[in-house]
């Protein structure tokens, strides 16, 4: 079985920490654990790099990253922090020709709609990127050498994808999963998942709601994500959580 990488390129809400004209204590701090680009993540194995999501910070975070190469990007949902950044893959496509996409055919279509110059092959703009589009459906689907499986999770009322690969999976966005959905989260030894803050919320997972459901899964290792300045200083987080769970940050690398 492959080892796999993830590098959390973002991990951060729809307005980043800090946020844009905010004196919360949180988005003042001079702690690099606490500034947050919008969520993403990269993930490596063999040869092979993917990404997670391509929001408004998608540039910044390649070259932050040093990445030089991907071999697709998978969608988890149609958000703006998650999709914005589709425009900044031209070089990439440059480089490779069509960059594989992976999304459900909802948000084929909306990329469709916001994108319209880079899916209009007849009428190709000039310097536009190109795609190649794969639907995701719910089963099973194959990356190079690596079967990876769609989880279907609801956001608010939403139903969005996190995705498997292997011992390792990957949910942001979320504030509800399914019985059956939990059972193919069995057996992890890496679960991301997302926790936005400790109070309430309608289309996001608190704190406290999502360590219940680690610890129903019972991962070896899980990493919060898509945090908000709400959620509190890392520092302080982090030592109120399990040994086994871990509040991520920007440019954390895990290995397995």
């Amino acid at each position: 079985m492959s080892n796999i990488k993830i590098t959390f390129l973002g991990t951060g809400t729809s307005q980043g920490i800090p946020v844009i004209n905010s004196t919360h204590p949180v988005c003042l701090s001079t702690d690099k654990r606490d500034k947050r680009l919008r969520v993403s993540v990269l993930v490596e194995w063999d040869a092979y790099t993917y990404v997670i999501d391509c929001g408004p910070d998608f540039r910044y975070q390649m070259l932050r990253a040093n990445v030089n190469r991907i071999d697709g990007i998978l969608f988890t949902h149609e958000h703006s922090d998650h999709i914005i950044g589709l425009d900044d893959i031209r070089p990439f496509s440059f480089q490779l020709g069509k960059v594989p996409i992976y999304a459900q055919q909802r948000v084929l279509d909306n990329l469709k709609e916001r994108f319209a110059y880079i899916f209009d092959e007849e009428n190709k703009y000039p310097g536009a990127p190109s795609i190649e589009q794969n639907v995701v459906e719910d089963k099973p689907f194959k990356l190079q050498n690596i079967l990876v499986e769609p989880i279907e999770i609801l956001h608010g009322k939403l139903q969005i994808l996190g995705y498997r690969f292997n011992e390792f999976a990957y949910l942001t966005d979320v504030k509800e999963i399914s019985s059956l959905e939990m059972k193919k989260l069995k057996g992890l030894k890496v679960l991301v998942i997302s926790a936005l803050m400790h109070k309430t919320h309608h289309s996001h997972l608190s704190l406290s709601e999502a360590l219940e459901i680690i610890e129903e899964l019972a991962p070896e290792r899980a990493y919060i994500t898509h945090i908000s300045h709400k959620l509190g200083f890392h520092a302080e987080v982090q030592e109120s959580l399990p040994k086994n769970v871990f509040l991520a940050y920007d440019e954390l690398t895990v290995e397995f």
